[in-house]
């Protein structure tokens, strides 16, 4: 028994290990002071959905997914009523809302819940559960898994239909046999996780979406299924290809009729993912994806088409605004870019570290300035890696101690760096490897013997 507690234990550590090494350091400030609100509320959170399968999986943590046995949106509103973060929409019928907090971290925070279909496609009546019963009716076993982050049970793992293991197989699978049925929308996630991941999918849920599609349940998705999952598209890595995998199986005209072919333009959204891919690993950048997303996908439709869409999908005027000010204020940064006294790499970096990521992605895609994309290309591969480079320890390797200067200091190193005025710390070499002993008397090899100093001849004039 003893054993196993020990085991246990450790396996608890480790994945609490995991944790901390795949979150950002604000994405660890955010989950810290989520716990911390939590243990204040007696409330038992969990770290659930997206946000462990990308922690198991080796994938970065694009958001942070909670669940809580109780009231969540009650939760998310104490969080939002410190003022470090506010509530981007709630969902009162799953009991759930999304949260983004000053610092660029979006949180979503979900009841446990079990979800029951009258019939296939049909509102489903939500009950509170817990934790286990909530990860029994989720839609894929990847999706399934959940992190106690409570203090008596902190670090353990739930995984009740083994998605670890599918996660090992890079294997996507459905929790249940009904999971296309009870929501048609999963068909769309299916495509859109295995399309990211590049996952195969099991052979009976390849046979269960084949079902499905011949009943067609993608005709019973309800318009705001289809607006959220715009929405996942557009903040996927490489949106341009899921697109092409949705128009390959004959689902993207869900979104709009005119989209097919050419005026899917497909060439562009390309584009957007190669420079979505200048932005460095480990970055704190951020954008607001959709209209971003939306400007690249109506490029090719004609008047009447774009507000086809925008009608069929219902969207807000927030949403709207995204996409219908990006160009004015493209325009704006643009000008902004020009000026004369953006004539240093350190200025370059501090004017841009403060804009929207949207707009100078959208200025990649569509400026003709010449310097304009010089810099902002210069800002993702050279600016953004060298400022990755500085760690506290060069600072304090300089004499300059912590305290409420220390930020200050490093920011002054990093243009100091980025001008060339501090060059990189060369690091020490590692000491000599002793050698290995004989056991007894070295003997000396003939090759060992050093030879006879050369003979040199005094010259009889100075040189």
């Amino acid at each position: 028994m003893f054993p196993r507690i020990l085991e246990r234990s450790s396996t608890m550590s480790d994945y609490m290990f995991m944790l901390d090494s795949h979150l950002t350091a604000d994405q660890s400030r955010v989950a810290a002071e989520v716990q911390a609100k939590a243990v204040e509320q007696g409330l038992n959170l969990f770290l659930s959905g997206g946000a462990m399968r990308d922690m198991l999986g080796g994938f970065p943590i694009r958001d942070l997914d909670f669940t809580v046995e109780g009231n969540a949106i009650k939760f998310a509103k104490l969080l939002a009523a410190k003022g470090e973060a506010e509530i981007l929409s709630t969902d009162d019928h799953k009991k759930s809302a999304e949260l983004l907090f000053s610092n660029g971290v979006t949180v979503e925070i979900g009841m446990a819940r079990t979800e029951r279909y009258g019939k296939p496609g049909a509102r489903p009546v939500v009950a509170p559960a817990t934790m286990h019963e909530d990860l029994r009716g989720r839609d894929f076993t990847i999706n399934a898994m959940a992190l106690s982050l409570h203090k008596a049970s902190r670090g353990l793992l739930l995984d009740p239909t083994n998605g670890q293991a599918d996660l090992e197989r890079k294997e996507m699978r459905t929790v249940h046999n009904y999971a296309f049925y009870d929501d048609p929308l999963r068909l769309l996630r299916l495509l859109r996780f295995k399309t990211r991941l590049n996952f195969a999918i099991e052979e009976r849920t390849q046979m269960q979406y084949a079902n499905a599609r011949e009943a067609e349940m993608e005709t019973k998705i309800p318009v705001e299924g289809l607006n959220l999952e715009l929405r996942k598209i557009a903040d996927e890595p490489d949106p341009g290809e899921l697109l092409r995998v949705l128009e390959e199986e004959k689902l993207a005209h869900l979104f709009s009729s005119a989209l097919a072919g050419t005026k899917l333009n497909l060439p562009t959204f390309q584009r957007l993912h190669k420079a979505r891919q200048m932005v460095p690993s480990g970055s704190e950048f951020t954008a607001q994806n959709l209209g971003l997303f939306l400007n690249v996908l109506v490029e090719k439709l004609n008047p009447k088409e774009k507000a086809a869409l925008i009608k069929r999908l219902e969207l807000t005027k927030a949403e709207l605004a995204q996409w219908q000010k990006l160009d004015a204020n493209a325009k704006k940064l643009e000008k902004e870019l020009k000026a004369p006294k953006l004539n240093r790499a350190s200025a370059v970096y501090r004017f841009l570290k403060a804009q929207p990521g949207e707009l100078m992605l959208y200025l990649l895609l569509r400026s003709q300035q010449r310097l304009v994309v010089d810099r902002i290309k210069n800002y993702f591969t050279k600016y953004i890696p060298i400022a990755l480079e500085v760690t506290d320890r060069d600072l304090l390797a300089t004499g300059i101690e912590p305290g409420p200067k220390f930020a200050k200091a490093k920011e002054d190193y990093i243009n100091g760096r980025l001008d060339g005025r501090i060059k990189k710390p060369i690091p020490p070499e590692p000491p000599p490897t002793p050698p290995q002993s004989t056991g007894g008397f070295a003997r000396r090899s003939p090759a060992a013997t050093p030879a006879p100093a050369p003979t040199t001849t005094t010259p009889s004039k100075p040189v």
